[in-house]
């Protein structure tokens, strides 16, 4: 820290309790000055030499036959008219960063200027500023912060603009050129790289990393910060990124983490005005500047703490734009009166669909320019496919809540383009979780959840687990052991086509599967909606299953039950399609095996169909 003594002579000043200051001397004191509470017993002669405003008030003093002066509304406070005291008489007095502010702001108000006195207080002071102060980067911060007390005046002796100056002008040198100490007590990345030879090695770190100055102006208060942040901008050489980062760290600094200490009372003026100063001074550029899991916190205290629609619409346009960067944890918003539910789903789904509206003027400018088409879009895309990914996670941790409403659920799930989502299984577990969770649903209700899933879009494992699911209703599991038996169908027939040949079996199964499991699933699909499933179906079921023979012992009893038919139905369409079709052109019909009025030949078994 710079520092500046001036004066030669012993510090005579002396403390009588804590109001009253005087100095040793074997004159006696013939002025009283009261700054405040203090009481100053000096002597004339050397406070009038060089202070032009007491020479006036003496003077005025001496007409009204009184020794005392007051100095009202005296900038600095009794320490720093003891500074200026001590000057006058030439004693010694040290001046750094801490104290050079009010010094000078009380150097202004007794007048010290040079027309007094040549070499006066003013001139010394302000040629330290000049020379050392504001050419040092932490003096300059710590100085700035100290003009927030000494409003208006440091203020109007240009002092705060020309420390911001100050500063701002240092965070655009090279960081190659910065020689000063700083503060940095972040990670430093030191990313892996692959020179000749093959070998990898940790890339030396810079010495000076570019956001060196972040942390050390993280000490000002907000309205200062406010100030160098926007001077920072203005020069134009920052880059956006790195002022996302200076605002992060800030943020991190001052703003609460938890939802009590941002609504209490105490601090909510603050917290509020901090939060849209923070959201004020985002990068223009709202693709870039802020992680997407900073601003979505910034929103999240932004509706705590009561920031105006205008604000909230900001940072609702800047995360749609990085919605892909999102993670399912980051999106839960807490829900705020007269809002029932744990999770504000309203705000989510509302980032959803400026997303969805930048992607489709994306698109729809893609198009413009070539004829691809939707599977190259999705491809050259892939944020879609995270979004999906992300929703489908998001559906999973609201659905344990049990205010949530059916619609609100069916709603956020059908906000992303059925191609975002071309695995279903994350919608599935969703909808589980879902069902585990409000378990008064309506057999209609059920029906309308589970209609969300594309069976045809389950993996192996999600149908597995769909087949054993007691949650879901009858339905789905018919079709989910359906299109696994197909599946299975077409495998066993793909590998007997070409039994050497084992390369490519797995491309030539999924191919077959997935044309029958098309043909067959539309056709129990037009079968399924033409019936109602009833309880007495259920029984029926349970009756003949009995008398399966079938090897299926991974499954629930409902479950291992269906597939005993639909297995007997597997192997009549392997060894015949044509005779499995030629009862109905609408559905494919289940075997009941075993049953006790068949003739006993395979040829002669009854048909029954599940209604």
């Amino acid at each position: 820290m710079k520092f500046m003594k001036l004066g030669s002579k012993p510090d005579t000043f002396q403390a009588d309790g804590k109001c009253i200051r005087y100095v040793t001397s074997d004159l006696a004191t013939d002025v009283t000055i009261n700054v405040a509470d203090v009481k100053f017993h000096l002597h004339k002669f050397p406070l009038m030499s060089k202070c032009n405003r007491l020479q006036k008030l003496v003077m005025k003093a001496s007409e009204k036959n009184t020794h005392e002066i007051d100095m009202v509304d005296f900038p600095g406070g009794p320490k720093a008219f003891e500074i200026c005291a001590k000057f006058c008489y030439c004693m010694t007095v040290t001046l750094n960063a801490y104290n050079v502010v009010a010094a000078r702001c009380a150097a202004e108000y007794l007048e010290m200027t040079e027309d007094v006195d040549k070499g006066n207080l003013i001139f010394k002071i302000e040629v330290f500023l000049n020379s050392s102060i504001l050419r040092s980067w932490k003096d300059s911060i710590i100085v700035l912060q100290t003009t927030k007390s000494l409003m208006p005046w440091s203020e109007d002796l240009k002092i705060v603009g020309r420390c911001i100056d100050s500063i701002a002008s240092k965070t655009s040198v090279d960081p190659a050129n910065v020689t000063w100490s700083y503060t940095y007590n972040r990670k430093l990345s030191a990313p892996e790289k692959i020179v000749e030879g093959r070998m990898k090695y940790r890339e030396k770190i810079e010495s000076v990393p570019k956001d060196w100055w972040v942390e050390d102006i993280c000490e000002l208060d907000i309205i200062l910060y406010k100030l160098v942040m926007t001077a920072v901008k203005s020069k134009g050489r920052m880059d956006g990124a790195i002022i996302g980062e200076a605002l992060k760290t800030y943020t991190v600094r001052w703003l609460p983490d938890t939802v009590d200490a941002l609504g209490s009372d105490v601090f909510s003026w603050r917290n509020k005005f901090l939060v849209q100063t923070i959201v004020g001074l985002l990068p223009l550029d709202k693709g870039v500047g802020c992680s997407c899991s900073f601003l979505l916190k910034l929103l999240k205290a932004a509706i705590l703490v009561g920031v105006d629609d205008s604000g909230k619409d900001d940072l609702v346009q800047r995360i749609s734009l990085k919605l892909h960067e999102a993670s399912p944890k980051d999106l839960l918003i807490p829900a705020r009166s007269p809002q029932t539910t744990l999770y504000n789903v309203d705000m989510v789904h509302s980032i959803v669909n400026q997303y969805m509206m930048h992607e489709k003027f994306s698109r729809d400018l893609d198009l413009g320019k070539s004829d691809v088409g939707r599977n190259d879009f999705v491809l050259g895309h892939w944020t879609l496919l995270s979004v999906g990914k992300l929703i489908d996670g998001y559906l999973e941790e609201i659905a344990r809540d049990p205010y949530l409403s059916l619609a609100s659920f069916i709603d956020m799930s059908q906000s992303i383009p059925e191609f975002a989502r071309p695995v279903h299984d994350g919608l599935y577990k969703a909808i589980d979780v879902y069902l585990k969770e409000h378990t008064r649903l309506t057999k209609a209700e059920k029906k309308e959840l589970c209609g969300l899933i594309d069976v045809k879009k389950l993996t192996m494992d999600a149908s597995m687990h769909a087949a054993q699911n007691d949650r879901l209703p009858l339905r789905v599991v018919v079709q989910v052991l359906y299109l696994e038996q197909v599946r299975a169908a077409a495998g066993v027939k793909s590998l007997n086509n070409n039994p050497h040949d084992n390369s490519r079996f797995s491309t030539n199964t999924n191919q077959e599967w997935e044309k029958t499991a098309a043909e067959d699933c539309n056709s129990i699909n037009k079968q399924m909606n033409q019936i109602e499933i009833k309880e007495d179906d259920s029984k029926l079921v349970k009756k003949n299953s009995k008398n399966s023979k079938s090897g299926i012992q991974l499954l629930p009893s409902r479950s291992r039950k269906i597939f005993d038919k639909l297995w007997v139905v597997g192997k009549g369409r392997g060894e015949n399609r044509s005779s499995e079709t030629s009862g109905s052109s609408q559905s494919p019909t289940l075997m009941i095996p075993g049953d006790s009025k068949s003739s006993g030949s395979s040829a002669k078994h009854r048909r029954h169909s599940i209604s």
